[in-house]
């Protein structure tokens, strides 16, 4: 398609003539309108100095008669730039008067009439006048009107005026629409050129913005920010794909190295079942990740609105403080809990419950205290609401997460050095975040000092 083609079809080009073709039509209906009205006062203007001189030539014919009335038409008939005047007999036919000729039957209408007439000057030519006629004592009829040949150049000028100015204005119309369209075709061609480069590959590409805040720069920055999230997506199952190739290599090389094993050598049924047993542990582990994975998956692409209920956060805190009460005691950790109820909000009761069970096995596994320090093993669940938010909030007093770190540990199949010896995925937190994320809140880390402190914030949706 050529550019002029492509210039004729834009959105902007077909509005801009559209606006042309509706305000050319309503400038031609308000030059029709006063043309219109000049046209009527003209005609009034006539009809008002028609009447002033039937007055006075009726009165010239009350009080002289016949031949006053004929001598003062003479009269005014010889000045230059006159009225038309014309006196005839009841049976039409001319005494006196610059009129030469009328069609039948003009004589007999009565009231402001327009009409042909022909001039005493001998020219042949159709001239039209607006006229009035007055029936005189003695059957004598009077007719006195203007020509109307100003009144056609003035309608003349004003048509010329007219067509010209809408001739101007589609000129003008059509050249600043092809000049906003050309603008905008610009602006197109540069955004369907960068998303020609995102498509080819390059997601860092973006959207280019003239800064002027129109449609267009909006438009361009919700495209961005999808595209921004979109790339997030894409590093994020980049980086689930490494991780998954790393973290779960070593798990499935564990499962085939025990089955060899035990393939390897005769064994008694006691020395199989045990060796079944870790690989059943084993292949259990590597289920829970990908049941982690799906799960995250789930939420993220915005699944589990269908579970949004109304429920109790601070019973959800006692269910799980209660769960992992005899697991923090094997461990030596002292679990308490802070959530006076009832605290009722809208959302997923299970996945919030699941949630929190993970930052709280997260706090017993990895929040005991270093070796040497000199602090009690605790570790405190709050649930409590602040204004139109509730807050779930798990804190412990073990070595925390580095400031530099804390985002990093939200991703998935993250572990930091200290952790790797304890057993886990790397998930717990990525999902908690995912569940943050689907009830529009936050994953807070703070440092507990000493410790870590993690802060579910969610929206409480209703009041109870």
């Amino acid at each position: 398609m050529t550019a002029l083609g492509k210039l004729f079809r834009t959105t902007v080009f077909k509005l801009s003539l559209v606006y042309l073709v509706i305000f050319a039509i309503g400038a031609g209906l308000v030059l029709m309108r006063v043309g219109m009205h000049v046209k009527e006062l003209f005609d009034d203007q006539i009809d008002q100095t028609v009447d002033a001189e039937i007055q006075g030539l009726a009165e010239q014919y009350r009080q002289g008669g016949i031949r006053r009335l004929v001598a003062s038409v003479e009269r005014r008939a010889n000045q230059p730039g006159s009225s038309l005047y014309l006196v005839t007999t009841f049976a039409g036919e001319r005494i006196a008067g610059n009129v030469a000729q009328l069609p039948l039957g003009v004589l007999e209408r009565p009231g402001l009439i327009e009409t042909r007439y022909a001039r005493m000057d001998g020219v042949v030519a159709e001239h039209r006048a607006l006229a009035r006629i007055f029936l005189l004592q003695g059957g004598f009829r009077l007719l006195v009107g203007r020509d109307l040949e100003d009144r056609e150049t003035l309608r003349g000028v004003m048509l010329r005026a007219m067509l010209t100015s809408l001739g101007w204005l589609v000129l003008i119309g059509t050249a600043g629409g092809i000049f906003v369209a050309m603008r905008v075709l610009r602006r197109v061609d540069a955004m369907s050129a960068s998303a020609q480069t995102i498509m080819s590959g390059d997601l860092s590409r973006r959207l280019p913005q003239s800064g002027s805040g129109d449609e267009l720069d909006r438009l361009a920055s919700s495209l961005n920010a999808m595209l921004e999230r979109i790339g997030e997506l894409m590093k994020g199952m980049q980086e689930v794909s490494d991780n998954i190739a790393h973290d779960l290599k070593t798990p499935l090389t564990r499962l085939r190295n025990g089955v060899e094993e035990a393939l390897r050598h005769e064994r008694s049924p006691a020395e199989y079942r045990a060796s079944l047993d870790k690989v059943v542990e084993e292949a259990d582990g590597l289920i829970r990740v990908f049941n982690a994975l799906l799960m995250i998956a789930r939420l993220e692409s915005g699944a589990g609105q269908e579970t949004m209920q109304d429920f109790d956060l601070a019973e959800v805190a006692r269910d799980v403080a209660e769960l992992y009460d005899a697991v923090a005691e094997e461990k030596g950790v002292t679990l308490t809990l802070d959530a006076d109820g009832p605290l009722m909000m809208r959302g997923g009761r299970e996945l919030i419950g699941q949630a929190l069970a993970n930052l709280v096995d997260n706090a017993i596994k990895y929040g005991a205290p270093e070796d040497g320090a000199d602090r009690e093993k605790i570790v405190k669940i709050m649930a409590q609401r602040r204004g139109a938010r509730m807050e779930l909030t798990v804190a412990d007093h073990g070595p925390g997460v580095p400031a530099q770190d804390r985002a990093r540990v939200l991703e998935r199949f993250v572990r930091l050095e200290g952790s790797r010896s304890a057993p886990g995925s790397g998930l717990g937190l990525s999902l908690a975040m995912a569940v943050a994320r689907l009830h529009q809140g936050a994953l807070r880390l703070e440092d507990n000092e000493p410790g870590l402190r993690i802060t579910l914030d969610l929206p409480a949706g209703r009041r109870p």
